[in-house]
């Protein structure tokens, strides 16, 4: 069998429980099954759903900065409670924990990549959006 290379930034990658790895132009229809890996390039807010919460309640996910400079924030868990922030700078990651609201900003354009699980992720509008996190910028 030959090996070819995967473009990344245009792949579906799904990563199975079993060992085997499928990588395609759309995603799987696994079930529940293993975890789907994502890379690809953030150039504003609208990008990372900057306007919204983020939650997986079934498994961890990992935020991956590859190239650039962004920050990722946990919701706080109880009132009263301030956001967590992680910076997070090329080659750096972070695991986010199983049901743990979360949301990304882009301090620059970013090159990200994140394994999640493949079903159950939830969004929820953020009721403190800035308009900023929505608007495009023009980096150097």
């Amino acid at each position: 069998m030959a090996l070819t290379p995967i473009e990344l930034f245009a792949s579906c990658i799904h990563l199975h429980q079993g060992g085997k790895i499928h990588a395609g132009t759309r995603p799987v229809d696994s079930g529940r099954d293993g975890w789907h890996l994502r890379a690809f390039h953030a150039k504003t807010g609208a990008d990372v759903h900057a306007d919204h919460w983020q939650v997986h309640p079934e498994a961890e996910e990992i935020v991956a900065c590859i190239i650039g400079k962004m920050r990722l924030y946990l919701r706080p868990e109880e009132p009263g409670q301030q956001e967590e922030e992680v910076r997070l700078l090329a080659g750096t990651a972070a695991i986010v924990p199983r049901g743990r609201w979360h949301r990304l900003h882009l301090d620059i354009r970013s090159t990200i990549m994140t394994i999640t699980p493949p079903r159950g992720s939830r969004l929820e509008e953020r009721t403190d959006a800035q308009a900023d996190f929505l608007t495009p910028r023009s980096y150097p």
